[in-house]
């Protein structure tokens, strides 16, 4: 398994719609093709921020799946509404530890 971290910073303020959207237009589709393993945003540090992950048999399957949303037609509906509220964004590919309960 492969995990892929992703973090947005939002335009301040902007948080609980950003998830609104999320939950309502995005998730539906997006799990799909992807499998979210959890969702989060900061209380402490860096304000304005979630962290979301997701997992992957491998880097094909991820690859699989980005491809396949990109394709979508709801998702490409739905990318200028959450564009509008990302400040920036970063993400990184992770794989467990042999003693990590995720694998």
């Amino acid at each position: 398994m492969v995990y892929e971290m992703r973090v947005y910073t939002l335009q301040p303020g902007k948080v609980p719609e950003f998830q609104a959207l999320i939950e309502k237009e995005a998730l539906p589709v997006i799990s799909k093709y992807s499998k979210l393993v959890g969702w989060w945003s900061t209380e402490v540090g860096p304000l304005n921020e979630v962290v979301h992950i997701w997992a992957y048999e491998d880097m094909n399957h991820r690859a699989r799946a980005r491809q396949a949303q990109g394709e979508d037609p709801q998702l490409q509906a739905f990318r200028p509404k959450a564009q509008a509220m990302i400040v920036s964004q970063y993400n990184k590919i992770m794989t467990p530890a042999n003693f990590s309960p995720l694998k």
